[in-house]
C-alpha cells in the first residue's frame, strides 16, 4: 500500500508544469465565473490553449477539439457579457428557456453519436463516446454560461461527475483533482448566480 501510495504520489507530482499551469488558471477562471467576473474569459483562453495540447497528448481527441471551440466562445461570451443585453448593456442572470433546453438536448444527443461513432471507427481514441458526450454538454453547458443562464451550472456539475474517472483512468491525476474541485466551484456558482438573479429581479417586482 505505501509502495502504491508512493507510486501515484510519484507519477501525480510528476505530470507535465504543462497539465499544472493547465489546472491552475482552469481552476481561476471557474472561481471568476462563479464570481461574475469578466477576467474568467481571458484566462479560460490562456487555459484551453494549454489543455489542446495537454488532452491531445492523452489521446482525448474530442476533448482536445472542445478546447479550440471554447477559445472562440469565451471570446464571444467576453463581448456577451458587456453588450448582450437590452440596448447593449451587461447581461443579467437569467433562467433558460423551454427552447434553448430542447436545442441544447438536440445537439447533445446528435454530437455524441455521430461523433462517437466517427472516433470510434477512424482514431485510437480511448473513451469515444464518453469523450463526445462530455464534449457536446460541456459545449451546450458553455452556451448558457455565455448567454448568463443559470441553469449553465447543472451542466456543469453533470460534466464535472463524468470527467472525474475519465481523467483519473487516462492517468491526468491533478487535471482529475481540478474537475472534483469543480464539482464545488459549480455548486457554488448557482447558489452565487441564483442570489444574484433575485437581487435583479427584486426591483422589478417593486
Amino acid at each position: 500500500m505505501p509502495s502504491s501510495f508512493f507510486e501515484f504520489l510519484t507519477a501525480a507530482v510528476g505530470q507535465s508544469p504543462l497539465e499544472w499551469a493547465a489546472v491552475l488558471t482552469g481552476f481561476a477562471c471557474v472561481w471568476l465565473a462563479a464570481r461574475e467576473s469578466l477576467w474568467n474569459f481571458p484566462i479560460a483562453i490562456f487555459s484551453c490553449a494549454l489543455y489542446v495540447v495537454v488532452y491531445y497528448r492523452a489521446q482525448l481527441y474530442s476533448d482536445s477539439l472542445l478546447q479550440t471551440l471554447f477559445i472562440g466562445l469565451s471570446v464571444y461570451g467576453w463581448y456577451e457579457w458587456l453588450y448582450g443585453g437590452r440596448s447593449k448593456t451587461p447581461l443579467v442572470v437569467t433562467r433558460t428557456r423551454p427552447i434553448e433546453w430542447l436545442v441544447c438536448g438536440l445537439f447533445v444527443a446528435a454530437f455524441t453519436l455521430g461523433f462517437g461513432y466517427y472516433l470510434q471507427r477512424h482514431t485510437d481514441a480511448a473513451l469515444p463516446h464518453w469523450d463526445s458526450f462530455t464534449t457536446a454538454t460541456s459545449l451546450a453547458a458553455q452556451y448558457l454560461l455565455m448567454r448568463k443562464r443559470l441553469e449553465n451550472w447543472w451542466l456543469w456539475i453533470v460534466v464535472d461527475i463524468i470527467y472525474v474517472p475519465i481523467l483519473w483512468y487516462k492517468e491526468l491525476y491533478p487535471t482529475s483533482a481540478l474537475y472534483a474541485l469543480y464539482l464545488v466551484l459549480a455548486s457554488y456558482g448557482y447558489w452565487q448566480w441564483r442570489k444574484s438573479m433575485k437581487k435583479e429581479e427584486l426591483p422589478m417586482k417593486l
